[in-house]
């Protein structure tokens, strides 16, 4: 005899948990707000003059991340706009190190804490030891992680809905006059709905970021 499922409202949810188990089904919800003003930067000045990405900043204790941060958005600034000539981090730091400035570096981040301006004398030095005009400077004003259970079954979270939210600003200085050609900010909140306990990454987050900010260069 035939008896049918809706009297064994149990047995839907396990054929949805079976489903959503032997699938590994995610479900991606990304909302961000962009927000940023050209100042005087040119369609080609980057092209011309080339961008070099200077030490990140962070008020949230996430220093560990800052050069991480930094490592995904110029691998991003490169893979979508090869037309611009890229210095990363690690080679400005390097030449920062072998033309000795290292404790006027440090000194030009001890004031812009306080003040918000990086000083055009050293960010001169700084272009012209590393070919470049153009500094990029990001600052991650926050980021978090969070899971919460969606679907259950017999005790069991077998949905969750995995998210990170993320804060950042991204100013290019020029370095020869020392004013802010560019400047933008971003906020983004990545959700998934997943069986998998794999989270939402810094790096996924940061490149969702990256790509939409690049996006928005001249």
């Amino acid at each position: 005899m035939f008896i049918p499922i809706r009297h064994f409202p149990w047995a839907v949810s396990l054929l949805v948990a079976i489903c959503v188990l032997s699938t590994g089904c995610t479900n991606n919800q990304i909302h961000a707000t962009v927000q940023y003003e050209n100042i005087f930067l040119d369609s080609s000045d980057l092209e011309n003059y080339s961008l070099g990405f200077i030490t990140p900043s962070t008020v949230t204790g996430q220093e560990q991340d800052i050069q991480s941060l930094a490592f995904i958005f110029a691998r991003v600034l490169k893979r979508e706009r090869p037309d611009i000539r890229v210095v990363g981090l690690p080679e400005t730091l390097s030449a920062i190190n072998q033309a000795d400035l290292a404790d006027e570096y440090k000194q030009m981040y001890i004031d812009y804490r306080d003040t918000g301006i990086f000083k055009q004398k050293l960010l001169k030095k700084v272009g012209r030891i590393t070919g470049v005009r153009y500094l990029a400077q990001l600052k991650l004003s926050s980021f978090s992680q969070h899971s919460k259970g969606r679907f259950g079954l017999l005790g069991l979270r077998l949905i969750q809905t995995k998210e990170a939210n993320i804060r950042l600003f991204l100013q290019i200085w020029d370095s020869e006059t020392g004013a802010i050609a560019w400047e933008g900010t971003e906020e983004l909140n990545y959700a998934r709905d997943t069986s998998i306990e794999k989270p939402v990454t810094f790096q996924l987050v940061v490149e969702e970021i990256a790509e939409d900010l690049v996006s928005k260069l001249p």
